[in-house]
């Protein structure tokens, strides 16, 4: 894997030997047309023909999943939906390359991460359907909460990573940012820490190209996202997002590094969002078609799908397979958040405080007030209609 930068750390604690000024084109092993490209050719990792296919089924299943969770927002049954589609090798690459006593700690835009970790399609939007908590146990999935607040995430990861090197186990932290994410000071902070304690933490920057409306060239003025890690004396490394096989290959060479003790890695995935950025936004206020255009003819399930039909690892027996299993995940997931949750108005103030505040007991007995108030109006409404 070819590095953006390498520290070489001397008696004075300074790091040496950086070569900032690399090529910034990214790996890529399968280019846009599902040919294998030079670096490939050139430097072949082991292609095991059971981990390819076990990869493009993850990948149909995980489109499935964000086509059914975007029409959920439409029918009312999500409150908002970031969709991930078109970046589907990122989310599925990277989280296919760790091992499960690894945390993994997601935006709010990394949905089908979690739901090929494992954890329930519906467990995995009971944040975004509105709930007050992120409906899995972040405990047993080895996930942290969904953040939606930039980069807060990645202090986080950084925390973890340094409590797994001092307990002395060979657990990662890998934490996803997007390319806006990376302009908020808790990146800058949680990778310097990391880079100082050499905390086994991997920093995966999803660049799709957008923060919201604003493009990467008002972000940054660096040739590359990666390129930043030289300024925190960590090795960093530039990939082609929409290459599952160079994605899955750098974050599983970096979790090997940290493992060894050699610290954190900054990685950055060149990719775009195809989709809007939420269901609230309009992407083409700010975008032109033939962008998206040009980034639909470099579509990661697709380009993968070639390789594999071309390679005759790919039957039409095996396609049918998978897509009846996404299927059958969109159906289960329509039935079941169709139905009305039920909730408890009293877990609002729960959890809050181990013994609750003379101001949070005044709220919760306001909020019982109005609710009861209301039970009147509807109850004598009633009366009033039965005469």
């Amino acid at each position: 894997m070819t590095v953006l930068a390498t520290p070489d750390k001397t008696g004075s604690g300074f790091p040496l030997g950086f070569d900032a000024i690399l090529d910034p084109s990214p790996l890529q092993y399968l280019d846009e047309h599902g040919a294998l490209s030079g670096a490939l050719r050139d430097d072949a990792p082991e292609l095991d023909p059971k981990e390819l296919l076990a990869t493009w089924r993850a990948m149909v299943i995980g489109r499935r999943f964000d086509v059914q969770a975007t029409t959920m927002v439409r029918q009312g049954r999500l409150a908002v939906y970031p969709s991930s589609f078109g970046q589907e090798a990122c989310e599925i690459g990277a989280i296919l390359a760790l091992r499960p006593t690894d945390w993994f700690f997601p935006t709010y835009r990394d949905c089908v991460s979690m739901v090929t970790r494992g954890i329930d399609p519906v467990e995995t939007l009971t944040l975004l359907r509105g709930d007050w908590h992120c409906g899995y146990d972040p405990q047993r999935w080895r996930t942290a909460p969904q953040t939606t607040p930039l980069a807060t995430q990645a202090p986080h990861a950084t925390g973890v990573g340094l409590a797994a090197k001092l307990a002395g186990d060979d657990t990662v932290a890998l934490a996803f940012c997007g390319d806006g994410g990376t302009s908020e000071g808790d990146f800058h902070e949680a990778l310097n820490f990391a880079a100082v304690y050499q905390a086994p933490a991997i920093f995966f920057v999803q660049n799709n190209q957008y923060a919201i409306s604003v493009p990467l060239a008002k972000q940054t003025h660096a040739a590359a996202l990666a390129h930043k890690a030289v300024g925190y004396g960590m090795a960093g490394v530039r990939v082609d997002g929409n290459d599952v096989i160079a994605v899955r290959r750098v974050v599983a060479e970096a979790a090997e590094r940290a493992r060894r003790g050699e610290g954190p890695t900054l990685i950055e995935a060149v990719t775009y969002r195809m989709q809007a950025h939420t269901n609230a936004d309009d992407a083409t206020r700010y975008r032109d078609e033939s962008e998206v255009e040009y980034w639909q003819a470099r579509d990661p399930l697709a380009r993968l799908e070639i390789y594999l039909r071309a390679a005759g690892l790919l039957t039409d027996d095996v396609v049918a397979e998978a897509n009846q299993a996404a299927e059958e995940l969109a159906a289960d997931m329509r039935a079941r958040l169709g139905e009305e949750p039920e909730v408890d108005h009293r877990d609002l103030f729960r959890h809050v405080y181990a013994q609750p505040t003379p101001q949070l007991l005044e709220q919760a007995a306001a909020l019982q007030a109005e609710l009861d108030a209301e039970s009147d109006a509807e109850r004598d409404a009633g009366n009033e209609a039965a005469r």
